[in-house]
């Protein structure tokens, strides 16, 4: 180990050389060892000792320093570069603090003039309001400045030309109705539901309150110089996952540097029962006089007299109210931005149950506004750590590869003609829609890893979609069903047909592949047992999926849940063909669920119940109210053109079985087909009730004391605290390979895992080599005298994340018979690593 800088047989020099105390007296470094040593450890920093004798030997000007000597000042000078790392650290932390106080302030200030002016406001409503009215009409602060705004933010502008001036008056008036709304007082901003603040979180974000449209504001900091900041959100289709296209058709200069620029962006669809939507924007970029960047926008209308952009096909024109970026430097050469979305998407264009996602500013701050900020943060961290995940790859390019399967997802759920997609007849039921593409730029990507010796025969891509409504089922919980169990609804053998169909080759893609970036997981994932027939030689028996999984938060408001995934050939390239493929879930109803994040069910307990069924669900934590979302479901597959009648048919039948297999999920995950009633009275199942019962008796008989502090004697209360215990309690059967059969909620989070799954997890799986010889080594004490402790260590999750705990206990569960039933452990002060 090495050795503090305190070390009483060291010192610093007062030069920057290093000295070693010997016999009382110190030895000093000359100049030119110092530099030697230098070098040397700019090579390598820790030598061993071999390598330290090898540096005497090599180096002649270090051949009167006797090898400890050597040790020491490499000690000192590892510890000097850890002070130095540690206080610019500290530096840098101090910095981000003191802009991130400045922001804060200005807040408050925002804030203050806010409310002075809804005083001011209210008392002069009060005033100028005949009595008589004020029985009829709202005298709230909030609907006094509700009617300001409204007539404030859709006032007819006056008429103007399309000639550069009066384009740069049209600029110069979006610049300051979007600084009024960034710092001042034009919207009425409330907190973001359900955002944590502290320094952790992705910063201030808003949600406007009784104004034309939606809008969402977001205020943080990043660490990118201001200019590189605005060329990142200016680039809009790289960080939006929803943008399809911007096209910038014109561009003029200004004389205050900044360049007013025409644009033309079209967003995709989230659904297929909603079209896309295209906006007609004037864009004005310029520089403020304290050297902040200003990006503002709005949409031109023909009520300005100028440039039209005419309607286009299968897309809905939508408006943009001023809205644009605010980035200014800060010490430390990162920016403070200021980000501010305000549109009207036209809600009146998709079905009624749709309506929410479209006038909700909650769906806003989460689709658009905070991913430009958590864009920008994921890119300032790849600068300051550019490590490469166990991915091999560096977190940009598992980006690129997570952009590409939403786009890819989205292009084939929207379905564009000029795209080269195209509608083939139904079979009498519109339930599943189904797109051809025989376009050779489509095919073009599928053909690009072909050149390894393997012959295309696919000629064109065929995709089956649909959409339905699910209620009482939130889409966390259900995402995270779909994901871990995969065999519910999957068919492996068009898994199979569908990697055949890319050809892939002989795969060497070995061990775990998982990325976690910006709230999405990135992972590979391998499908055993797939194609063993062996006349069918078509198809791999081992099946590799690219796979993305984003929304599994379940406190996050507002987020749809997405499971998008793609076969992979061997070689995993960064431009590998994919063929996007997979779920979305978007929840429609704004209202913030109570139920837990970590949420689980026993889903085949459930599935037993029925609708009619007399036996209890199992589970604990109940909902109260409902919720309804829309689940989209869409399927690629590359296809011989002579097939196309069959593979359209396969494609039906299978998305019609997948829609089948996710009702029953969802049946099985909502609490509803038992009642209300019948989850108040059956909170687990009896078993689950006795099982709860024994682990707490066979503590207090082993350990003698309790393990519960319950206000109730009853079993549902034991089973309660037992399942809400803030230490991970787990239980294993008695046999030759222990498997868990029971484990409350914070063993389930501790594990990674749901009940459902929990019996795959065998005991010794969760504990490194040297846990599992103490645990070997308990069992016999743990059968004699029923009990024992463990020292604190390390185990693993389900997910192979390193878990820490204080210290275990184990100890032997019996029944009312006396008997060993099972082991129950107790992992106290847990945590993931």
């Amino acid at each position: 180990m090495a050795m503090s800088c305190k070390d009483s047989n060291r010192a610093v020099t007062a030069s920057g050389g290093e000295g070693v105390m010997d016999n009382g007296k110190y030895v000093r470094y000359t100049p030119e060892q110092v530099e030697a040593l230098e070098r040397l450890y700019h090579d390598c920093p820790k030598p061993s000792s071999m390598r330290r004798q090898q540096l005497i030997r090599e180096c002649p000007i270090l051949s009167n320093i006797e090898p400890k000597q050597i040790k020491v000042w490499f000690q000192n000078r590892r510890c000097r570069e850890k002070q130095r790392k540690e206080a610019s650290r500290l530096q840098s932390v101090n910095r981000k603090l003191s802009a991130m106080n400045k922001l804060l302030m200005e807040e408050n200030d925002r804030l203050q003039k806010q409310v002075s002016q809804l005083v001011y406001e209210n008392s002069y409503f009060r005033q100028h309001t005949p009595s008589n009215a004020l029985a009829t009409k709202d005298t709230s602060c909030e609907s006094v400045v509700t009617s300001g705004q409204h007539h404030h933010l859709t006032s007819q502008h006056p008429p103007r030309d399309a000639s550069p001036a009066g384009l740069l008056s049209i600029a110069e008036e979006t610049l300051t109705e979007f600084l009024s709304k960034a710092t001042g007082t034009a919207v009425e901003w409330v907190q973001m539901p359900g955002m944590k603040p502290g320094p952790d979180s992705i910063g201030i974000v808003a949600i406007s309150h009784g104004c034309t449209g939606v809008a969402a504001r977001a205020c943080g900091l990043v660490g990118l110089e201001p200019t590189r900041v605005v060329e990142i959100l200016k680039d809009r289709p790289m960080w939006f996952r929803y943008c399809r296209a911007v096209d910038v058709l014109n561009v003029l200069p200004t004389a205050n540097g900044g360049t007013i620029e025409l644009l033309y962006m079209q967003l995709y669809a989230p659904t297929t029962l909603a079209p896309g939507r295209d906006f007609w924007l004037l864009r004005y970029t310029s520089v403020m006089d304290d050297g902040s960047l200003v990006v503002s926008e709005r949409s031109l209308s023909n009520t300005q007299n100028g440039p039209t952009m005419p309607p286009v096909q299968n897309f809905v024109r939508a408006e943009v109210f001023p809205s644009g970026y605010l980035v200014r430097p800060y010490e430390g050469g990162g920016s403070i931005i200021h980000i501010v979305d305000h549109m009207n998407l036209e809600a009146w264009s998709v079905p009624e149950v749709l309506r929410p996602l479209y006038e909700s500013s909650t769906v806003l701050a989460q689709k658009t506004t905070m991913a430009a900020l958590r864009h920008l943060r994921q890119i300032a961290q790849d600068v300051s750590q550019p490590n490469t995940t166990n991915m091999g790859r560096r977190p940009a390019a598992l980006r690129a590869l997570s952009h590409r399967l939403s786009r890819g997802f989205n292009e084939a759920l929207n379905g564009f003609s000029d795209e080269g997609w195209s509608l083939i007849g139904n079979d009498g039921m519109d339930d599943v829609t189904i797109l051809v593409n025989s376009n050779p730029d489509k095919l073009m990507g599928l053909n690009v890893s072909f050149n390894n010796g393997y012959t295309s025969i696919c000629n064109a891509v065929l995709c089956a979609k649909a959409s339905m409504l699910l209620q009482n089922v939130p889409p966390a919980i259900l995402l995270r069903f779909l994901r871990e169990h995969r065999s519910e609804w999957a068919d492996n053998n068009i898994d199979a047909y569908s990697a055949a169909a890319i050809k892939m080759g002989p795969c060497t893609l070995l061990g775990p592949r998982v990325g976690n970036f910006g709230g999405q997981l990135l992972e590979v994932i391998k499908l055993e047992g797939v194609g063993h027939s062996p006349e069918d030689a078509m198809l791999p028996r081992d099946v590799f999926l690219l796979q993305m999984c984003s929304g599994m938060d379940e406190n996050s408001v507002g987020t749809c849940a997405e499971l998008i995934f793609a076969p992979i050939d061997a070689s995993f390239a960064d431009d590998a063909p994919l063929l996007p493929s997979g779920f979305r879930i978007i929840p429609l109803d704004s209202v913030k669920e109570n139920s837990s994040p970590n949420r689980t069910l026993d889903l085949a307990s459930a599935l037993e119940t029925g609708a009619g069924g007399n036996k209890p669900s199992n589970e604990l934590g109940v909902t109260s109210g409902s919720t309804r979302s829309v689940m989209t479901i869409a399927f690629e597959f590359a296809f011989e053109s002579h097939m196309q009648d069959n593979v359209a048919s396969m494609a039906r039948q299978y998305v019609r079985s997948i829609i089948s297999s996710v009702q029953r999920v969802a049946l099985a995950l909502s609490p509803s087909h038992l009642g209300p009633a019948g989850l108040r009275s059956h909170l687990g199942t009896p078993e689950a009730h006795t099982l709860a019962r024994w682990i707490c008796q066979s503590y207090r008989s082993y350990l003698g004391v309790e393990l519960l502090n319950c206000n109730g004697e009853g079993s549902e209360s034991i089973l309660k605290a037992l399942w809400h215990h803030s230490d991970a309690i787990m239980c294993c059967s008695i046999k030759a390979m222990p498997v868990f059969t029971f484990a409350n909620q914070a063993g389930l989070d501790m594990l990674e895992t749901t009940l459902v799954a929990l019996q795959d997890i065998c005991l010794d799986k969760i504990f490194d080599d040297h846990g599992r010889k103490n645990l070997v080594s308990e069992f016999p004490h743990i059968m004699n005298q029923g009990f024992t402790s463990l020292q604190g260590g390390i185990c693993l999750s389900s997910m192979s994340r390193p878990v820490s705990y204080e210290r275990a206990v184990a100890w032997k569960v019996l029944n009312d018979d006396e008997a060993a039933n099972c082991i129950c452990f107790m992992f106290v002060n847990w945590s993931f690593v």
